[in-house]
């Protein structure tokens, strides 16, 4: 009978975020206007994830040859992560309504079953008040869990709770 193998709940592919550059959606010469976004992912007890890998999806800027549309980062032995990619744009949503320019975060690590996705919305963005997700969110603390706040010029943080207390808001799909 062959050796039981530890389970892994992201892999084979654990491999990928050992590429830096995918974390540079612009690498490729895309144009618009540049911005960082870095965050830090933290455990229940507050407890920096070192072993995570964070995804980025958008769908504005269209993808096309010199701009992906999606990114993947490592954090760091203090949980951080970081991307340089472009601001989005509003979106449309289902019926008459517009969403707020907003990022698509997946989060896959060691210990969780499922990928868990959230959003990363602008601070200061007027569409954020009527943007159809956030405005489901009740409770403006949990609303908060979403919304990066300016971190010097073309720069934005959005930090990412697992669970307990500050939990960041994750999305079923």
């Amino acid at each position: 009978m062959p050796a039981a193998t530890a389970s892994q709940t992201i892999g084979p592919y654990w491999h990928l975020i050992e590429h830096a550059e995918w974390a540079d959606l612009t690498r490729f010469g895309a144009e618009g206007e540049r911005i960082t976004v870095t965050g830090r992912v933290t455990d229940g007890e507050g407890a920096p994830v070192s072993d995570a890998a964070v995804e980025i999806w958008q769908s504005s800027p269209p993808a096309d040859g010199h701009f992906p549309g999606y990114g993947r980062a490592a954090t760091d032995a203090e949980g951080r992560f970081r991307f340089t990619t472009l601001k989005p744009q509003a979106e449309p949503g289902l019926g008459n309504q517009t969403q707020a320019p907003h990022l698509s975060v997946v989060l896959l690590a060691r210990g969780l079953m499922t990928a868990l996705r959230t959003r990363l919305y602008f601070e200061g963005e007027a569409l954020n008040e009527t943007d159809p997700l956030l405005s489901a969110i009740a409770d403006p603390a949990e609303r908060a869990t979403l919304i990066a706040r300016p971190a010097g010029p073309g720069g934005w943080t959005l930090d990412i709770r697992l669970q307990g207390e500050g939990e960041t808001v994750f999305l079923e799909v």
